[in-house]
């Protein structure tokens, strides 16, 4: 199952379970501005769900439709996210700099 967001990024509904995280998951990435926008949109829709869930008093059920709901927005937030390319180290951009000077 796909959706898509305003964005035009094609985005899985349902992650596959043995998807692996990355081996950077703590490193900035530069977000450019569609990205940024999509999340953005989706982080509104994600508190949007969470506060109306709690505000008729829900409890936290996988098989509950709005907790569904938020888990697929949440996946699609991460694979947006995840898609943005990392932002280098300082040693990074260091070794390049001198890669380049010396070569």
């Amino acid at each position: 199952m796909a959706a898509t967001t305003t964005s035009s990024f094609l985005l899985q509904a349902a992650p596959p379970a043995a998807q692996a995280l990355p081996l950077h998951v703590s490193r900035r990435r530069r977000i450019d501005r569609d990205s940024g926008r999509a999340l953005e949109i989706l982080a509104h829709a994600i508190e949007y769900l969470a506060d109306e869930y709690v505000h008729h008093g829900g409890q936290l059920k996988g098989s509950d439709g709005q907790v569904q709901a938020m888990q697929i927005l949440m996946a699609a937030n991460r694979s947006i996210y995840i898609a943005c390319p990392e932002i280098p180290t300082l040693e990074q951009r260091c070794a390049a700099f001198f890669k380049r000077l010396f070569a």
